[in-house]
């Protein structure tokens, strides 16, 4: 059955599994008819007020109602952007400012915050929408009037400058990559999914849509037992989660917890993990403990709809190596240029770059920056075709497959020699006694700085490193932490970090 929208995929599962466990909080669980229900209204009272094809901010705390909320705006034939609670102010008004939100769906815990940032933005009560009555009728008026180029949501991503990026996002996009990923990544009704990210990161994506594709149930794992791996573990085990999808900070906190061997998850069946790089030596600590589980290295961008890249662990690798970010996912075309804007060479260092299907529209109210990124082919003059310049620097390796080697911006020249800090990192992971770390460059002191979470000796650690790096790739000051700082999305907080050169 051909999907246009996304909003095909809840239909289905409605009257297929109407009475199923679709989406489980810590104080509530919602029906696949529950959501659509509840989605029906959001549409309704959005309709009513004379809204198509308009912004709509979600600023509620992560929980089921939230999914009703996404799918609500898109029946209604409008596109949502999510908000986060825990959002500095300051920051929610940027986002504000470039989205000039119609109105802010928001719940009666959240009332007073939204007043004081809402601006023009009418304000919604979930709870108010709930008493709405539904016209079926309407509402299948209004979806013959959708096609699947419409915007289905805008994600803000960090930008360089400090402002917020708002990558869009149209249904066509987020279809085809979900379809891909039912097909590769194998989800179907007995799927239990764990999700870990919040729902403004692009990562969310993949569990929540998937979920109302294929009829799995997602447990939204409370944020505070990823501080307790232990309990995490138990939690998990108890709900029998058989796939996540989760950053590697997260699959390492728990390895270099050692938790892996303390409570074993009979029904683990895969684990996905992609945002950053996975340290080849946390994924063998849970290789070691769960051998029969799939273990998949998804890489991708916002602006390429989360995944372009992916590699299925097929075999063993040491510690010091680097894992691969494997093979285009099929419906894209992904290259390699050079400086040149030409193929690179094998074995050539390059700038991934990516067109096909899952390519988003650019950002929000911000043209520029969409020039920037969203660029012509060079490799063709015939006629307009959009590729999206990632700013990550990759090569092929023997076997034909892609290896990250680090972000453009993460290359620094020191020395008289072009290093890679990815490099670093990557050498630095393989150390026993390292459970965490970042490489940072002082511009101003010409200075590597490594900061690191670990009991290594820091004598140790530079003995060790002479031995695998040269000697002008070495750490000038290595600064132990007694933990790292990740930032909302679980990553680890590089901004954080450069304040403390």
């Amino acid at each position: 059955m051909i999907t246009r929208l996304v909003t095909d995929y809840l239909d289905r599962a409605a009257e297929k599994y109407p009475d199923k466990k679709a989406f489980i909080d810590e104080r509530r669980q919602m029906t696949f008819g529950e959501v659509h229900d509840e989605a029906e209204k959001i549409a309704m009272t959005l309709l009513k007020k004379g809204f198509f094809k308009k912004p709509a901010a979600i600023f509620m705390d992560k929980k089921v109602e939230c999914i009703p909320a996404f799918m609500g705006v898109a029946y209604s034939g409008n596109f949502y952007a999510v908000l986060d609670t825990k959002m500095p102010v300051a920051r929610i008004e940027k986002i504000m400012q470039t989205l000039e939100p119609e109105v802010v769906i928001t719940d009666s815990l959240h009332k007073e915050t939204a007043e004081n940032f809402s601006g023009g933005s009418e304000i919604l009560l979930y709870e108010e929408m709930m008493k709405e009555c539904v016209d079926h009728e309407q509402l299948r008026s209004v979806k013959e009037r959708i096609v699947d180029t419409d915007i289905l949501y805008v994600l803000f991503t960090s930008g360089s400058t400090g402002n917020p990026k708002g990558v869009i996002l149209p249904h066509r996009s987020v279809v085809s990559y979900i379809e891909w990923g039912a097909e590769i990544l194998g989800y179907n009704e007995g799927t239990i999914l764990g999700n870990q990210t919040p729902f403004y990161f692009v990562m969310s994506g993949l569990d929540i849509y998937q979920t109302l594709r294929n009829g799995c149930t997602m447990y939204m794992i409370p944020k505070q037992l990823f501080s307790f791996p232990l309990r995490l573990l138990e939690y998990m085990k108890e709900r029998k989660i058989n796939t996540v999808y989760w950053v590697p900070s997260v699959l390492c906190l728990i390895a270099n917890f050692k938790a892996l061997p303390e409570t074993h998850l009979d029904d683990l069946k895969n684990v996905f993990f992609g945002g950053e790089v996975m340290p080849v030596k946390q994924l063998n600590m849970w290789r070691y403990e769960y051998p029969e589980a799939r273990f998949i290295n998804l890489y991708g961008q916002t602006e390429m709809t989360d995944i372009c890249a992916y590699y299925i662990v097929d075999r063993e690798f040491a510690d010091t190596e680097s894992l691969p970010i494997g093979r285009r996912c099929q419906p894209m075309d992904l290259m390699v240029l050079g400086e040149d804007d030409k193929i690179a060479a094998a074995g050539e260092v390059g700038e991934l770059c990516g067109r096909g299907p899952f390519l988003t529209y650019g950002y929000y109210n911000d043209p520029q920056k969409t020039k920037e990124a969203f660029v012509q082919n060079p490799l063709n003059s015939s006629y307009a075709e959009t590729i999206y310049r990632t700013g990550d620097l990759v090569k092929y390796n023997e076997r034909g497959e892609l290896i990250y080697i680090s972000r453009k911006d993460f290359q620094i020249k020191h020395m008289g020699h072009r290093i890679e800090l990815g490099e670093i990192e990557a050498a630095v992971s393989a150390l026993g006694g390292v459970d965490m770390n970042c490489c940072l460059y002082n511009e101003k002191e010409s200075k590597i700085i490594l900061f690191y979470v670990g009991d290594i000796e820091k004598r140790k650690m530079n003995q060790e490193l002479k031995e695998t790096l040269p000697a002008y790739m070495l750490p000038a000051k290595c600064v132990k932490l007694e933990e790292m700082p990740f930032n909302l999305n679980g990553k680890i907080d590089r901004t954080k970090l450069k304040e403390m050169l």
